[in-house]
């Protein structure tokens, strides 16, 4: 069971009195994605706006060092995996954009001086904090502390009542739970939820003072992906500006070798369109995300927008299918998007390293230079700590029942459950166990 959480409607339990402004949401018209699970560093996934207030950070910083709020801020690092001396520093890096999907996620209400998780469908529109990975962090409005949902994303219950009633455009199949990016990142690749012709390239950590803008409409070409692992292939199309896609809401493991792409290599797409990548083997099977909730480090479809009046490039509603051994068909193009505004002040030829646009620069740009190896080598071993609660890879989640999760107040102590299949060969987080023997099938990634 998963409630719904329309956009603008406050919460009845909430961290903090959303009448404290906080954050504010948007109305944006919601985006088709393809497949129930994206990476956090996926080129358009997530919105920007001109506007710098859909998130006060400074504000709930200020609001959770307070001595007078310790019980509350020791409820809202527990749900974060965190100490209350921590918490200065993780909000120094989380990044303020806006949902373009309606986005399942962990979510948590404020009851008797604990942090209550539940299982909730954010509404497209929603402001949230994200972090270096782009997973969702917190929700703006209310402060709610959000962590990735851990349920099977095509077996979902969706619970509307009163307050929160089925908003317009809510599809079941067009839902999204967002797992990590395979590295931090250093930028986040957004698209204007008003001007959808501009793309905004925001630096992780900032509040939108560091923007630069690129135009969303310029072409970039499918690169030649054939004979690279899935792990590679995914951070070349993430560094062209390019969204990977896969069915059904698996993926392959990271070392298997991609045959093809649709469309092949040298088309021609807008920002954020889908190339689907089929690889040797089977796909991982299931949609669950539950074997991505990376706790934070205590270190370091053509749409038109909320205005009706544009149309979004980078929101085609590409064909689903779960993974079989035929070939995926291609998302499906759209019609360009009027010259509304032009490129900014960074240009379409000077992208951000990470998830921006296509840029000159080698593959390997999705991870911080300093600290991140090329692409085609794994990313050191202290890339990332070990998480104080993973979820284990090996086999798909239980089904999500009726039941609340538990309550819990405290952090996780436990080890990591330890899988039996073999570590990727990146830095990104396996959801299953890889496919062994079989005939070349299809996955989209």
């Amino acid at each position: 069971m998963v409630k719904a959480v329309a956009a603008g409607v406050p919460s009845l339990a909430p961290f903090f009195n959303e009448n404290q402004g906080l954050g504010r949401d948007a109305q944006v018209r919601v985006q088709t994605a393809h497949g129930g699970l994206q990476q956090g560093d996926t080129p358009g996934l997530y919105g920007g706006s001109k506007q710098p207030t859909i998130c006060d950070v400074a504000r709930l910083k200020e609001f959770l060092t307070d001595p007078a709020n310790e019980r509350k801020a020791q409820a809202w690092a527990t749900a974060l995996s965190l100490t209350t001396a921590e918490i200065p520093d993780y909000l120094g890096r989380l990044t303020p954009v806006l949902l373009r999907h309606d986005t399942l996620v962990k979510n948590h209400d404020y009851k008797k001086g604990k942090a209550v998780p539940f299982s909730a469908l954010l509404q497209t529109g929603i402001a949230i904090l994200v972090d270096e990975r782009g997973l969702p962090a917190v929700k703006c409005s209310c402060g709610n502390p959000l962590r990735p949902f851990e349920g099977d994303t095509t077996r979902i219950k969706v619970e509307f009542d009163d307050r929160n009633e089925e908003w317009k455009g809510y599809e079941k199949s067009s839902v999204v739970a967002v797992r990590p990016a395979p590295r931090e990142v250093e930028q986040l690749a957004l698209v204007d939820v008003h001007e959808p012709d501009r793309g905004v390239n925001r630096p992780v950590g900032t509040t939108g003072e560091d923007d630069t803008t690129f135009d969303t409409r310029e072409r970039r070409a499918v690169p030649d992906l054939a004979g690279t692992t899935f792990g590679q292939a995914s951070r070349r199309l993430v560094g062209t500006g390019l969204a990977a896609a896969f069915a059904g809401g698996g993926l392959p493991p990271d070392n298997a070798r991609v045959t093809a792409s649709d469309p092949p290599a040298g088309t021609e797409l807008r920002f954020g369109e889908y190339v689907t990548l089929s690889v040797a083997g089977g796909a991982t099977s299931g949609g669950s995300s539950s074997g991505t909730s990376t706790p934070p480090r205590s270190g370091s479809g053509s749409d038109p927008g909320s205005s009706g009046s544009t149309r979004d490039p980078s929101g085609t509603t590409p064909s689903t299918s779960s993974p079989s051994s035929s070939s995926t068909s291609s998302p499906s193009g759209s019609t360009p998007p009027p010259s509304s505004s032009g490129s900014g002040s960074s240009g379409p030829s000077s992208p951000g390293p990470t998830s921006g646009p296509p840029s000159a620069g080698p593959p390997s740009s999705a991870a911080p230079p300093s600290s991140v190896p090329p692409s085609s080598d794994p990313p050191p071993s202290s890339a990332k700590p070990p998480s104080p609660k993973d979820p284990t890879s090996s086999s798909p989640p239980p089904p999500t029942t009726s039941s609340p999760p538990e309550t819990t107040g405290s952090p996780p102590t436990s080890a990591p459950v330890t899988s039996s299949a073999p570590p990727p060969e990146t830095g990104r987080p396996a959801t299953s166990a890889p496919s062994t023997g079989g005939p070349t099938a299809s996955t989209t990634a």
